[in-house]
C-alpha cells in the first residue's frame, strides 16, 4: 500500500492515521473533514499529509469516518468514482441501511462494511490516539460481497493494525450494537439530562457526585451531532432495546413502591454474573 485517504478525521479517523503511521510509516495519507476546524487540526497534528476532498486514482483505501447519515449517499457517490483498484472502507456504527442501499450497485466489490468497537467519550482529531485500535474488534459485514483481490488490501491494514475481526450479519449486527452500544450513550445521555435538570432547583448536587456518577455519565461527553444520526438509522433496534429497558425500570421502581425489597435484592442479583462476561478477554 502507498496511499490511503481518510474522509472524516475525528477521534476514529484520527486514530486510523495515527496507527497507520506507525505501521506504515511510508504510505501517504490524504484527507477530508466538512469541520474545518478539524481539517486544521488534522494538518496540525500531523494525521495527513495532504488535504485533498476526493481521493486520487491511486489511493489504496479510503476509509470513511463520517456520521452515518451521510455514509449510503457518500459510499454510493465515492464507489461512482473511484478505479478499480481502490477498497472502500466504512467505519459507522450502524450497518443494515447502508449495505441495503449499495447492494446492487454494480461496483460492490470495491466495498467493505466494517465497524472498530473502539472510542472513548471525546471527539475530533485532538481526541485521537495511536493504539485506541490495538486489540479491538472491529466487526465486518457481508465480507462475501467484497472482491477477492481487493481483501487482501484489507487483511493487510487490519493485521498492521493488530484488529481482531468478527463477522456478522448487517441486522445482527445493528441489533447487539443497540443494547451492548447504543442504549448505554442513551442512558448515560438521559442520567446526565436528569441530573442537570434536578440542579436548576439544587444547585449543589454535583458535590455529592461520587466516582460512580463519572463513570455512568461519562459517555454524555460523546458528540451529538455523532449520536443523534445513529439513533436515527438504528431506530427499530434502538426503540426495541429501550423498551426492554424501560420495563426492567419499571419492575424495579413497582418492587421499590410496594415495599417488596426482597424482588429488589433478587433484581440486583441477577445481575451478578455480568462482572464475570465482562471481565472476559
Amino acid at each position: 500500500m502507498k496511499h490511503i485517504h481518510i474522509i472524516g478525521l475525528g477521534l476514529i479517523g484520527g486514530s486510523f492515521a495515527l496507527a497507520i503511521r506507525k505501521a506504515f510509516p511510508e504510505v501517504h495519507i490524504s484527507g477530508f473533514d466538512k469541520n474545518d476546524q478539524h481539517l486544521e487540526e488534522a494538518q496540525y497534528l500531523g494525521l495527513i499529509d495532504e488535504v485533498s476532498e476526493k481521493p486520487s486514482a491511486d489511493t489504496d483505501i479510503v476509509l470513511l469516518a463520517t456520521p452515518v447519515d451521510v455514509l449510503p449517499e457518500l459510499s454510493k457517490k465515492l464507489l461512482d468514482e473511484v478505479n478499480a483498484e481502490t477498497l472502500i472502507i466504512d467505519l459507522g456504527s450502524t450497518k443494515a441501511t447502508l449495505c441495503k442501499h449499495l447492494s446492487d450497485h454494480p461496483k460492490r466489490g470495491q466495498f467493505l462494511a466494517g465497524h472498530p468497537i473502539a472510542g472513548t467519550e471525546y471527539s475530533g482529531p485532538r481526541a485521537a490516539k495511536e493504539d485506541l485500535l490495538n486489540r479491538k474488534v472491529f466487526i465486518i459485514c457481508e465480507m462475501e460481497k467484497t472482491d477477492v483481490h481487493l481483501k487482501g488490501k484489507a487483511y493487510e491494514l487490519f493485521e498492521a493494525l493488530n484488529l481482531k475481526l468478527r463477522f456478522m450479519d448487517p441486522e445482527e449486527h445493528d441489533l447487539h450494537l443497540a443494547f451492548v452500544s447504543h442504549l448505554s450513550h442513551i442512558s448515560s445521555f438521559m442520567l446526565g439530562k436528569t441530573v442537570m435538570d434536578k440542579m436548576e432547583d439544587e444547585r449543589h448536587i454535583f458535590d455529592m457526585a461520587g466516582s460512580g456518577f463519572a463513570s455512568t455519565v461519562r459517555l454524555a461527553k460523546s458528540s451529538p451531532e455523532m449520536w443523534t444520526p445513529i439513533l436515527k438509522e438504528n431506530k427499530t433496534h434502538v426503540l426495541e432495546a429501550l423498551g426492554c429497558y424501560i420495563e426492567k425500570l419499571k419492575n424495579l421502581e413497582n418492587s421499590i413502591k410496594r415495599d417488596d425489597f426482597e424482588s429488589v435484592y433478587r433484581q440486583l442479583k441477577e445481575v451478578g454474573p455480568i462482572r464475570e462476561i465482562m471481565d472476559m478477554d
